[in-house]
């Protein structure tokens, strides 16, 4: 399952998402959710401990300068990849 987190840390459901995230299953941060994938913070070791695929869309952490503190966790993608995995992951499920 592909889960797409939308909302920022302060208005996702974090501890929820990470309890029924699978193995097998991609976490996408866009819009101001990736604002979750920040180095050193709370949001960031939450997903983390899910150990699942962390991605976020590469324009909307550029759109928001934050490129520099982005986690090395995380692989931006572009939306043509977003693509790719959304097809690799029919069932989807937005935050």
């Amino acid at each position: 399952m592909l889960h797409t987190l939308a909302k920022s840390p302060t208005a996702a459901d974090l501890t929820t998402l990470c309890a029924i995230a699978g193995n097998n299953d991609a976490i996408l941060l866009l819009q101001d959710g990736v604002l979750c994938g920040l180095v050193n913070t709370h949001s960031l070791e939450k997903l983390i401990s899910a150990s699942t695929s962390l991605y976020a869309l590469k324009a909307d952490v550029i759109a928001r300068g934050l490129s520099a503190r982005i986690s090395s966790n995380i692989v931006l993608l572009d939306y043509n990849q977003f693509v790719e995995l959304s097809v690799k992951h029919p069932q989807q499920l937005s935050w």
